[in-house]
């Protein structure tokens, strides 16, 4: 898997990653799509989440990260 620094995707993809997330991973039960949104951006900035791309699959993904980056 390769990881993709979120700065380097454009605007689109990046919100269709995230969103994508959000409803695969919590719906938008608990909170607005907008806070969600945010909060998901907030963890990418802070190193608290990733973005992923496996080539054989050809598939990116959003994974959330257990504890501080390193």
């Amino acid at each position: 898997m390769i990881e993709i620094p979120h700065q380097a995707l454009s605007d689109d993809a990046l919100w269709g990653v995230i969103d994508e997330y959000i409803t695969r991973e919590s719906g938008v039960m608990d909170g607005t799509l907008e806070s969600k949104r945010t909060e998901i951006l907030r963890q990418l900035e802070e190193g608290r989440a990733t973005i992923t791309y496996d080539s054989k699959l050809g598939s990116t993904q959003l994974i959330a990260r257990n504890g501080p980056e390193r």
